[in-house]
């Protein structure tokens, strides 16, 4: 959006406007400002100082600005408030009859946005954040450093943690099984004492 202009309750109603508004929408600015030139409608003159206006505010954001490269990107017609009028008809009565008003709105835009060069600010604040991207890629390695240290001692000390749980379970297992042959034994012996004797 390169520059905009807004011209307020126009006593002509909106639906008359928009006849002359739709023959510009799109166009180029010079282009435009024949067709109006042109164009044996009421609406028009007021559609082309509204114009003449949008230009006037572009050129003075930008005085290296090309007439040739700007065109309409927008422009639209709302409606306004109505005056009312009464007007006098048969046996004393009176009809109401609405002056209608329209409010437009122009905004202008560069068919070819050429590349300008950023100001002094932007610039000392682009090369500080490259500084930043340097500072945090020589932070970076350092962390990946201690990250892989610290991942290295987590594995060992897992490691350890598994054979102590192994050996502990093989322990386990022999203290069983020792238990288990002395209850074979007991067994054994008691199977004999209360054995069945033949008659």
């Amino acid at each position: 959006m390169l520059s905009t202009a807004k011209l307020r309750y126009l006593r002509i109603s909106p639906r008359k406007v928009r006849l002359v508004v739709n023959l510009i929408r799109g166009e180029k600015l010079e282009k435009a400002q024949i067709i109006l030139n042109f164009t044996q409608k009421k609406a028009a003159l007021p559609v082309l100082k509204l114009l003449n206006q949008a230009l006037a505010n572009a050129v003075e954001k930008d005085l290296k600005l090309d007439k040739k490269n700007i065109y309409i990107s927008k422009i639209f017609v709302d409606g306004g408030p109505s005056y009312k009028r009464t007007f006098p008809r048969a046996r004393g009565r009176a009809d109401v009859i609405l002056k209608r008003t329209s409010h437009i709105t122009v905004v202008l835009d560069e068919i070819d946005k050429k590349v300008r060069k950023p100001s002094k600010a932007k610039a000392s604040e682009g090369k500080r954040k490259i500084r930043q991207s340097k500072e945090k890629k020589t932070i970076e390695p350092e962390k990946e450093k201690k990250q892989e240290i610290s991942q290295l001692a987590e594995k060992e000390q897992e490691k350890i943690k598994e054979e102590e749980s192994v050996s502990a379970r093989a322990e386990w297992r022999k203290k069983r099984s020792k238990s288990e042959k002395i209850r074979s034994k007991r067994e054994g012996r008691f199977r004999r004492f209360f054995r069945r004797k033949a008659i």
